[in-house]
């Protein structure tokens, strides 16, 4: 049985001037444009999460300054400049990883494997420097705790992305 749009007649319409039919997309046509446009939009998501200080790019202030700090490191003499350098990477990783974490908590991208070794690399560092430990054992106390926070991290990132393990960037 025929739909109401198909039962309906087409009218042809004309241009004023030249008394030839206008080009103009069919109904049909247009209804598959809109439909794609649609599905692009949702396939998109509402894009990355905003900060939760507005729209103030701090994030990216930090990641600048710690690279001007590392830059400017280099050619400062020591102490001062192997500070410069400590500080450097300090505030360009701190800035990667909250952005990592506003993205990871969102559902928006898994950053879960980043997520734990943040965890990871300080129990390592800890139990080494500050604890005197073996290495050995200082490297598998990172490892279990660079393990069980991944295995945390990329459950919370399934809970909140509605059940993906991992989005890719869309390109």
């Amino acid at each position: 049985m025929a739909t109401k749009r198909q039962r309906r007649k087409r009218r042809r319409r004309y241009d004023r001037a030249e008394g030839a039919p206008a080009q103009q997309p069919s109904a049909v046509a247009l209804d598959d444009a809109q439909r794609a446009r649609a599905a692009r939009r949702r396939a998109e998501g509402p894009g990355p999460p905003p900060p939760p200080w507005g729209s103030f790019p701090l994030t990216e202030i930090v990641i600048f300054v710690g690279i001007v700090l590392l830059i400017a490191g280099f050619f400062v003499s020591p102490p001062q400049g192997f500070v410069m350098l400590a500080v450097g990477l300090v505030l360009g990783s701190l800035g990667g990883l909250e952005l990592s974490i506003r993205e990871h908590f969102a559902g928006y991208r898994s950053h879960t494997l980043l997520l734990g070794g943040a965890i990871g690399v300080p129990v390592f560092g800890v139990l080494l420097i500050v604890a005197g430990l073996n290495p050995v054992i200082a490297l598998a106390a990172g490892a279990l705790a660079f393990g069980a926070a991944t295995w945390v991290f990329a459950r919370s990132f399934r809970r909140r992305s509605g059940g993906a393990l991992y989005r890719f960037r869309g390109g």
